[in-house]
């Protein structure tokens, strides 16, 4: 720490639906909460385009629409929200020290974690020129828009197949793209997707590229890769699905904090504490099962609450 070290009551790292509902409830509970917005402000809602299942917009609304109106809700209760990353941490000791990119130091009495997760991507272009028309990486986000329509899911796991199980309930037809000659996932998924009639396995497929003149019309695989027998196949899909799973966004803080095989930070008892005393962890960072942007605003709310609560207990 040094003489030009920021002290505050209660910093929060990260600014989706969990990061800006802790900062209105922060912000309420007069604790003048300083958010750092991340590399992506609004977080991964902002590159969905429609919203249908937060309550409150009965029209559905644009993702980026949603997280600007929850934001200037924070603002209005008076939160400090700031552009920029939080890219070190010292929670060795209270009041625990984080920097960000330009070097700015603060030290913080209570920090609430709520960087996220990002899906992981196969790293085609196409993916990124039809991201939001057409590619998704959240069935229960979009699968909605893709009702009677044919769609496809990458992935050979238990997400995978329950994104593929939950999008044949909607969808016409599913194809499950499978890199490799069986399924990763666990026995009971895999009856589960070979007992539904309208999801067709594609095995040893890879998938190379997307076609279409608006959106996604169709995907370009390659059945086999590097063997003898190699072939190109082209199906013909509404919408792709990557379901290969996420990596929650908590390298900063691995360091101090517990986090499971993939990274997600480890709470307590299923409550928003972690192993470190007034550090709190909300949303999707400590999240591998829901990742919806409701249970995330959810979770924002509680580590407020017990922010506040170690805040008055402690007499800071």
């Amino acid at each position: 720490m040094t003489s030009n070290t920021e002290h505050v009551r209660c910093l929060i790292v990260g600014s989706g639906p969990a990061g800006y509902t802790a900062a209105i409830y922060a912000s309420r509970s007069n604790l003048n909460p300083v958010v750092y917005s991340g590399l992506q402000p609004g977080g991964q809602l902002t590159q969905t385009t429609v919203v249908e299942n937060f309550p409150g917009y009965p029209q559905g609304v644009d993702g980026n629409q949603m997280m600007m109106d929850i934001r200037e809700q924070a603002e209005r209760f008076g939160a400090d929200i700031r552009d920029g990353s939080i890219v070190k941490c010292d929670l060795s000791k209270a009041p625990y020290v984080l920097t960000a990119e330009d070097g700015h130091e603060i030290a913080a009495d209570t920090v609430i974690i709520a960087t996220g997760a990002s899906a992981k991507y196969l790293g085609l272009d196409d993916e990124k020129k039809y991201n939001g028309q057409g590619v998704s990486a959240c069935a229960t986000c979009d699968g909605f828009f893709y009702r009677k329509k044919v769609v496809a899911v990458v992935g050979g796991g238990d997400t995978a197949c329950e994104e593929a199980i939950y999008l044949a309930g909607l969808a016409r037809k599913v194809y499950l793209i499978v890199r490799k000659p069986y399924l990763r996932a666990s026995k009971v998924m895999q009856k589960r997707v070979q007992e539904t009639e309208n999801i067709e396995v594609l095995f040893e497929h890879n998938t190379i590229g997307l076609f279409g003149e608006n959106g996604v019309e169709g995907a370009h695989l390659v059945k086999r890769k590097g063997e003898p027998d190699e072939e190109k196949v082209d199906i013909a899909i509404d919408g792709f699905f990557l379901a290969i799973g996420h990596k929650p966004n908590s390298d900063v803080f691995k360091e101090w904090l517990e986090t499971d095989e993939v990274g997600y930070i480890k709470r307590i008892d299923n409550t928003p504490k972690t192993s470190i005393p007034g550090v709190f962890v909300a949303g999707d960072v400590a999240d591998p099962v829901y990742r919806q942007a409701i249970t995330s605003a959810g979770s924002g709310c509680q580590a407020a609450i017990e922010a506040e609560r170690y805040l008055t207990e402690h007499a800071l």
